[in-house]
């Protein structure tokens, strides 16, 4: 079954209030209500505009939570290789095969420099990760323990 027409009883009524979650406790919050800042975080993509990387919108229910979030990321440090890695995670998300870095750096919008320091950072993290909690059976050396 498609879906492509409004709900059986109709569409929503232009007074219906919109709502969001406070990033600090979740609560639901109307948008009138709704308290906004916008921090820098490496860690954030925009899923269409690329301009928008780097930019995190938080969102709060009052202004002590507004505070509590801010200084949350303006104690996180803005690392440049970390969104590197992310935007060329993003332009590589449709590939299936080996693509060159130099059609890497184009299709993220970076230089060359700046896309192999994005693939360093993402893979220093993905060892990091594999040391800590091990990975495909084999991958950690001890394949014949037990044995």
């Amino acid at each position: 079954m498609e879906d492509t027409g409004p709900p059986p009883d109709g569409p929503p009524a232009d007074d219906t209030d919109a709502f969001d979650l406070c990033d600090e406790c979740g609560r639901v919050v109307a948008a009138a209500e709704l308290l906004g800042a916008l921090v820098p975080d490496s860690s954030a993509l925009h899923p269409t505009d690329s301009d928008l990387d780097g930019k995190r919108v938080l969102t709060a229910c009052s202004v002590d939570h507004l505070a509590v979030l801010v200084e949350h990321y303006r104690q996180r440090p803005f690392v440049p290789e970390e969104q590197w890695a992310g935007k060329v995670c993003r332009a590589l998300a449709d590939c299936d095969q080996p693509v060159p870095l130099s059609v890497v750096a184009r299709l993220s919008g970076l230089s060359e420099h700046q896309a192999e320091q994005g693939v360093e950072w993402h893979n220093a993290r993905a060892r990091e990760w594999q040391a800590r909690y091990g990975g495909p059976a084999g991958a950690d050396g001890d394949e014949n323990e037990g044995d």
